[in-house]
């Protein structure tokens, strides 16, 4: 039997071995007694065993497979139940044991047999949990099965299904409120007036309507119109918010090339996302932000550094060039899109992401972004400046040099509001680029990735008592600088 158990076991079962090692015997045999029924015999156990291969592969029983997340997408550190229907589609009859194939961070892989006891109408219903610390979007199978012949000689495994992908979303961390959002009403939105006319004594009256009550009558404009105005009414307005998200490969190295610290995170076609410890805080950051938004009534707008869509070349976003996002639905857009959202940019060809992955439509995630404008040039302030003061303006960066502190430094003045973290692995060093930012309006920070993403978004609540936190924080030396 020791010796059975190394044989392959892709090829014969434990028996069909058996016969064909018996088959060699009785043919070894035969020519040394010249014994005729001997060679019989040793022809007959020979044959049997590869006959049966035969058959096993010419003749393949035929199945489909249903696959269902619940829920799905799903959040990182959150389960999902995957639910598994098996059905025969093809003739033939007997078991399988059946194998769900699953990435190696989600441990071993879940084998079951086929028909299942509680099969229902010719279907099997399997059921598993899976659960990922880390974002991206994962390959869940395919179902593999491993067949026999009726008499159980020879052996045959195929995948049965092609599989199904998983988008792991990245959780928001619930964040303090602070006075971020500016001058706005208990349900989140913002009064603006609509101006009928261009006269300052009048820019707030329309003509009266029947139906409008007496008491909104505006006599002076009344008695220069020669006829009944009334006051203008006020128009809710949504606020708007947009959010920066720097993804560039040397933005969160180090400054080097060698990409030190980075972690693999596992794409659909099982290659390795191109990540880091300082940008996985920045995408935690990204969503927090935007749920925090959210879930004040905010329209959320986000770019990248060069004014391009936030998420043009992330492949698991649903519509990569969408800019806008609002409601319920938007923040679901922007958390698929964060799922398995990568670095780009220079040295990131070196690390073998360069190529097209199999999810995203063709676009290329090595050299896109090196072919379009600077970082935080006219291309960036001229989307910027189209929505001039509407709300505020966050921006969550790695490390930035001088230079592009500068140019970045104007762009406070087109929101109603200016926030930037940046995040280094030595905040300490970024005391130059702050001081740059803040001159030009910006109420910046620099974290550490170690820092929580709660306390990064406190120390943008001037005069509150994070304040002395932070001063606290920086003679600590707790990774935050200010």
């Amino acid at each position: 039997m020791a010796l059975l158990d190394r044989l392959p076991r892709h090829l014969f079962s434990h028996r069909g071995w058996g016969l064909l090692a018996a088959g060699a015997v009785s043919l070894l045999s035969a020519q040394i007694m010249g014994r005729r029924d001997l060679l019989t015999l040793s022809v007959l156990l020979i044959a049997l065993p590869l006959v049966s291969l035969a058959g096993i592969r010419l003749v393949k029983p035929r199945f489909k497979v249903f696959r269902e997340f619940n829920p799905s997408p799903v959040e990182t550190s959150s389960a999902t139940t995957v639910r598994l229907a098996v059905a025969r589609t093809g003739y033939g009859a007997g078991r399988a044991v059946m194998e769900e194939r699953l990435p190696p961070q989600f441990g071993e892989s879940p084998a079951f047999r086929f028909p299942a006891r509680s099969a229902t109408g010719g279907t099997s219903r399997y059921e598993y949990q899976l659960r990922s610390a880390k974002r991206g979007q994962f390959l869940i199978g395919p179902v593999t099965a491993e067949f026999t012949d009726p008499f159980g000689l020879s052996l045959h495994r195929q995948a049965i299904d092609d599989g199904d992908v998983l988008t792991v979303t990245p959780a928001a961390v619930e964040l303090p409120v602070t006075g971020l959002a500016g001058a706005r009403g208990n349900d989140g939105v913002t009064a603006t007036r609509i101006r009928a006319n261009p006269s300052d004594d009048d820019v707030m009256t329309r003509e009266y309507r029947h139906g409008d009550p007496m008491r909104r009558v505006h006599w002076a404009a009344t008695a220069r119109h020669g006829s009944l105005m009334v006051r203008q009414e006020e128009s809710v307005t949504t606020p708007e918010a947009t959010i920066i998200l720097d993804q560039r490969f040397m933005a969160f190295s180090g400054g080097s090339g060698s990409g030190s610290g980075f972690a693999g995170y596992a794409g659909p076609d099982g290659h390795e996302m191109v990540s880091s410890h300082s940008f996985e805080w920045a995408v935690v950051a990204a969503m927090s932000i935007s749920a925090h938004l959210a879930e004040r009534n905010y329209s959320l707008r986000l770019l990248d550094v060069r004014g391009d869509a936030a998420f043009l070349r992330s492949p698991s976003a649903p519509e990569p060039e969408v800019e806008e996002y609002s409601g319920a639905g938007g923040l679901q857009s922007i958390a698929e899109s964060l799922a398995a959202i990568q670095l780009s940019g220079p040295h990131h060809a070196r690390r073998g992401s360069g190529r097209k992955d199999a999810g995203a439509s063709g676009r290329d995630h090595g050299s896109a972004q090196d072919s379009g404008p600077a970082p935080f040039d006219d291309h960036l302030m001229d989307k910027l400046s189209a929505h001039r003061m509407r709300g505020p303006l966050i921006a969550v960066l790695g490390q930035i040099s001088m230079p592009e502190a500068t140019a970045l430094a104007p762009a406070a003045g087109y929101g109603a509001n200016a926030f930037a973290i940046v995040v280094a692995e030595r905040p300490s060093e970024s005391a130059d680029v702050l001081e740059v930012l803040r001159r030009g309006g910006w109420r910046a920070v620099a974290v550490a990735p170690s820092v929580s993403v709660q306390a990064a978004w406190s120390h943008f609540d001037q005069g509150g008592p994070s304040l002395a936190a932070a001063a606290a924080d920086v003679r600590r030396g707790a990774g935050v600088a200010r």
